[in-house]
């Protein structure tokens, strides 16, 4: 895999003036637009339209924990790839757990834009492959842009706790090794 085209990470980091974002990597805020509406996800709360930020994975933090936010995100992709574990909720039946990756080889089905709608617990990885290079450390990285509609706030955000994820697959067939798989990514307090 070329990374020539991703300067190195730190300059990056510098650059766009990121910061360490609580859920992993590094992060941003670009856009917060000034109107506010009433958001359908808050209880009627008042929500900016829009918000929106660069947001990298790097091989220091390869890895995001499962969160889930109460706004629509789209994810746009810039450079690198990750993938995404994405858990649905069903209220019949056992939640449905799909991954998807985001990158620039449409052709292999990756895809250049992911949206994730409400109610659905995320996370993302660096591809093992991607950072098992020691040379493509310093490049191995996943740039995106979030953009959060309604604007996204903290007290519209929760992390998936292991009670949480004990629970979603709690009676659920195989439900006790899909805990075991994703416990790593359950952010402890």
């Amino acid at each position: 895999m070329d990374y020539s085209p991703l300067p190195p990470l730190a300059n990056l980091i510098r650059d766009l003036k990121l910061i360490r974002h609580p859920e992993g990597g590094y992060y941003a805020e670009t856009d917060r637009q000034e109107v506010e509406i009433p958001s359908p996800y808050a209880d009627g709360q008042l929500r900016s339209l829009a918000t929106s930020i660069y947001y990298l994975l790097t091989p220091d933090e390869p890895n995001g924990y499962i969160h889930m936010n109460k706004s629509v995100t789209m994810h746009v992709h810039h450079h690198g790839r990750a993938e995404y574990t994405l858990i649905t909720p069903s209220p019949a039946g056992p939640p449905r757990i799909t991954r998807a990756v985001i990158g620039p080889n449409v052709a292999a089905g990756e895809q250049r834009q992911l949206l994730v709608g409400t109610g659905v617990w995320k996370m993302s990885r660096l591809l093992p492959e991607d950072v098992a290079d020691p040379d493509a450390t310093q490049r191995a990285g996943c740039l995106i842009t979030e953009v959060v509609v309604p604007g996204f706030h903290w007290e519209d955000h929760k992390y998936l706790t292991q009670a949480g994820l004990d629970e979603l697959f709690a009676g659920v067939e195989g439900g006790e090794e899909r805990v075991e798989e994703l416990r790593k990514y359950v952010k402890v307090a």
